[in-house]
């Protein structure tokens, strides 16, 4: 996973994550580390959640506010549809 200090979600870059796995997150700009445990299996190119968050919070990812999270999430959790939506509609 790559993303900014801000994001509050990463992207799986790989295939096969399971729960339990170990996830390391690079935050270019300052040339940090994060580690999350994955508590759901993440399918590729799906957010998982960095942080945990609360119904109405900002989603960022790449820097970028995707929308709002309509369901908690923690850390760690698959972070897509069923919890985040756009804030046009």
């Amino acid at each position: 996973m790559l993303h900014e200090g801000k994001d509050t979600v990463g992207v799986a870059v790989v295939e096969g994550i399971k729960a339990g796995t170990q996830l390391n997150a690079w935050i270019m700009d300052e040339d940090e580390v994060v580690t999350v445990a994955a508590k759901q299996d993440i399918p590729i190119g799906h957010k998982v959640a960095l942080k945990d968050m609360a119904v109405g919070d900002t989603v960022y990812k790449y820097g970028v506010d995707i929308g709002k999270v309509v369901a908690p999430i923690q850390a760690g959790e698959h972070a897509h549809v069923h919890n985040i939506k756009t804030k046009r509609w």
